[in-house]
């Protein structure tokens, strides 16, 4: 039960974090409403899941060299991932992509702090 309401929260709170990156970057755009925002968190928190341990294994070597700045471009990978295979998102150009990256990335961090003490 404690992790449907973990993944909840991370849907919601990365649902957050796509809407105000949406209003502060208007080259992230994302089609439809709150309820489209919601559906694309849930696919990213999917894509987290499952491809984020495979992506930070292939690209450790730079993650270690880069003292933990290549996950960055992991998260980066991810949004490009997501903005490939859906309709209702766009990110127009890698300077958005990469503020996104970093933006997501801080907020799961906070998010898995939060987690991680309770």
């Amino acid at each position: 039960m404690k992790w449907i309401l973990k993944t909840a929260v991370i849907i919601l709170l990365n649902a957050a974090a796509f809407t105000g990156i949406a209003y502060f970057f208007p080259k992230f755009q994302i089609l439809g409403g709150f309820g489209q925002t919601l559906v694309l968190a849930a696919i990213f928190a999917l894509l987290n899941f499952i491809l984020k341990p495979v992506l930070k294994l292939i690209l450790g070597p730079v993650i270690i060299f880069t003292l933990g700045l290549g996950l960055i471009v992991v998260n980066m990978l991810l949004l490009y991932i997501l903005d490939s295979f859906s309709k209702n998102l766009s990110i127009d150009g890698v300077l958005t992509l990469l503020y996104a990256a970093v933006i997501i990335g801080f907020v799961n961090f906070f998010i898995h702090l939060i987690f991680k003490k309770s």
